[in-house]
């Protein structure tokens, strides 16, 4: 088990930081605890590099629907109240995890297909050849549906270009 966290670590480590927009050591250690639980159920029929980035991903979203995530949401948008009433200014109100949590509401505003491909692209890593198999659609039209989810998000949230660093 330990050669498997050290060979997929950076893996785990890559996609917390992208759902999540930090390093969440918490969530790395219930991904190696769910690892651990759910090997036996391991099929080597795929990379176990992707299995664990699916885990990985599971982990966030489940975290994303918990009740300590809800609960420091509110904390962050009662702070950012207080902060705006007392002179804050805009720019500094939109913080890295409220960038986040706009993404994701944006992500999950897209169609089904639209969001499966860019789920599985840019947040599981999959390359266009395995989502192509995954979703038993031909190349060009998961090439189209990540064109069209890139563009309706870029649509969606260019009032945060200026914020991007």
């Amino acid at each position: 088990m330990k050669h498997l966290i050290e060979q997929n670590k950076k893996y785990v480590k890559a996609i917390i930081r992208k759902f999540t927009g930090n390093c969440n050591e918490d969530l790395e250690q219930e991904v190696y605890i769910k690892t651990w639980q759910n090997l036996p159920e391991y099929k080597e029929e795929g990379k176990f590099k992707q299995w664990i980035c699916t885990l990985t991903a599971n982990v966030c979203k489940d975290y994303f629907r918990s009740k300590t995530y809800k609960r420091l949401s509110k904390q962050i948008d009662d702070s950012a109240l207080e902060s705006l009433t007392a002179g804050g200014t805009p720019e500094r109100l939109i913080s890295d995890k409220e960038r986040q949590k706009i993404i994701l509401k944006a992500v999950d505003s897209l169609s089904k297909e639209h969001k499966k491909v860019i789920l599985l692209f840019e947040f599981e890593g999959y390359s266009i050849e395995d989502i192509s198999l995954r979703l038993k659609i031909p190349v060009g039209t998961v090439k189209s549906r990540l064109f069209n989810a890139r563009n309706i998000l870029k649509e969606k949230l260019k009032f945060l270009q200026g914020e991007i660093r």
